[in-house]
């Protein structure tokens, strides 16, 4: 289990300063939790589209984007969108609310542990709508409140600088806020499962993984503005 720093992404939030200060300790996590670090990157991984251009939202350090091959992110925080740099990925100084990208630009947009940090996550999710072609897919992987992991994250999050103000979601409320943004077509992965040791165990669906990652297809109707 990652410890009570930003969880990766965090780095959507506009309140970026302590992830500025510990940007060095986070990106050391990766390092330190090898295997938890790769069952996660295998999940994200199965879920991407093959082909076609994507942006990471919340690029962090580049610890998801430089591996899958994912050229552009967007990052609040400086330090950290320096580590992301030296990766070989271009960052964009910017928030999801707010993303400094064209319309219909991507094939696809990733986000890895940054719902619980969004100031805005409706505001965010209709960035990520209207940067992303007609059909394409908003992918997300995130620490899911009713599993075993997300409830003790929620437990300890009073105890953290980063967590204080988190917001961790279920997979029912991430899908409703997708669906109110214009997204369909929700596919399921999970991983980080309890008692899980070194492998990378991975399974279609939601409930018992700690770490889910969700894909959803962008439409043209949006039932709420």
């Amino acid at each position: 289990m990652r410890p009570l720093l930003p969880v990766r992404q965090p780095s959507i939030m506009t309140k970026a300063t302590p992830f500025d200060e510990h940007a060095t300790e986070y990106d050391s996590w990766f390092d330190e939790n090898r295997a938890l670090y790769h069952a996660e990157l295998a999940a994200v991984r199965d879920m991407l589209p093959i082909g076609g251009q994507g942006v990471e939202i919340g690029v962090g350090t580049g610890r998801f984007a430089a591996p899958l091959g994912i050229a552009i992110g967007v990052e609040p925080s400086p330090v950290m969108a320096e580590f992301a740099r030296k990766r070989g990925v271009t960052v964009l100084e910017g928030v999801a609310e707010a993303l400094p990208l064209a319309d219909g630009a991507f094939d696809f947009a990733l986000m890895v542990t940054v719902v619980c940090f969004l100031d805005d996550i409706s505001l965010a999710f209709r960035e990520a709508h209207r940067i992303i072609r007609s059909r394409g897919s908003l992918v997300i992987g995130f620490i899911d409140r009713e599993s075993e992991l997300g409830q003790r994250y929620h437990r300890k999050k009073k105890q953290s600088s980063f967590y204080r103000e988190a917001t961790f979601y279920s997979v029912a409320e991430l899908e409703a806020h997708l669906t109110r943004a214009g997204f369909a077509d929700f596919t399921c992965r999970q991983t980080l499962f309890p008692g899980q040791g070194g492998d990378r165990k991975l399974e279609k669906g939601h409930g018992r993984g700690g770490f889910v990652v969700v894909r959803a297809i962008k439409i043209e109707e949006v039932r709420e503005r």
